[in-house]
């Protein structure tokens, strides 16, 4: 079984962020990281593959970046595939799902295409039910466990009453949520076998994608201002005076949260 992880790498959420002044996007200039989210993905593929396939990474980063991806490598996974090229910066969501598409086309033959619910720098949560549609596929999204059967994946499909079971036929593309799995720490010898590990770096050209679709050429959307986040107000201080309880239960009231 081969398996297919998307996968993307961030600014460390450990420094201070900074803006483009014109673009007024996150600046991505520096060393990149895994996406914690992500980890989930790599750990499950990890796992349903076992000693029978292969995982292969697959990203979308400038500067021909791939600190994020050797993490995942040293993991366990056994290449990677990385679209790096000036021309993607400012891409929207659906330019990097059919970035993300075409180059996992790329990849080889795969039976099950995984990915993070959501990044945690972006937070749009349509890039997987995007990819699924551009190649032609059944989606499942937010899955908590994973199992597959033949030609079939079975998928809890969590939900705010609990869970749905789905199963789907093969190839699929299913998002995971954080927590479906406990991702691994890269060994020290993962650590040495992940920096020789193929990493195929990819262009818009290897793609056969105009760079004239891509990039802020490309974009649906327009960042027009970016604004700091209003100054939390200073809470109500209810003190007991043998009548404490009446005063909540009105403040509560007013919110209407009872």
């Amino acid at each position: 079984m081969n398996i297919v992880v998307c996968v993307k790498q961030i600014p460390d959420p450990a420094d201070p962020g900074a803006l483009d002044p014109e673009s007024k996007t996150l600046k991505r200039d520096g060393k990149l990281i895994l996406d914690e989210s992500d980890s989930y993905g790599v750990e499950m593929a990890l796992q349903l593959v076992g000693d029978s396939g292969e995982v292969t990474l697959v990203s979308m980063a400038p500067n021909g970046e791939v600190s994020g991806l050797r993490t995942a490598l040293a993991m366990g996974a056994a290449k990677a595939v990385l679209v790096s090229d000036d021309a993607l910066k400012g891409s929207d969501a659906l330019t990097t799902a059919k970035v993300l598409a075409a180059a996992i086309g790329k990849a080889g033959e795969y039976d099950l295409v995984l990915a993070a619910t959501e990044s945690s720098d972006g937070y749009t949560g349509v890039v997987p039910e995007q990819i699924a549609a551009v190649l032609g596929l059944p989606s499942v999204t937010f899955a908590k466990a994973v199992s597959v059967d033949g030609g079939t994946v079975k998928v809890d499909r969590q939900t705010e009453a609990g869970y749905d079971e789905v199963t789907c036929p093969l190839p699929a593309v299913v998002s995971v949520t954080a927590g479906v799995v406990e991702p691994r720490y890269p060994s020290f010898k993962g650590i040495m076998a992940a920096k020789s590990k193929p990493v195929d770096q990819l262009a818009l050209a290897d793609l056969g994608i105009e760079a004239a679709n891509a990039g802020w050429a490309g974009a649906g959307q327009e960042i027009v201002e970016v604004a700091a986040a209003a100054q939390r107000e200073a809470g109500e201080i209810i003190e007991d005076d043998g009548e404490a309880h009446a005063k909540i239960v009105d403040f509560l009231s007013n919110l209407k949260v009872i």
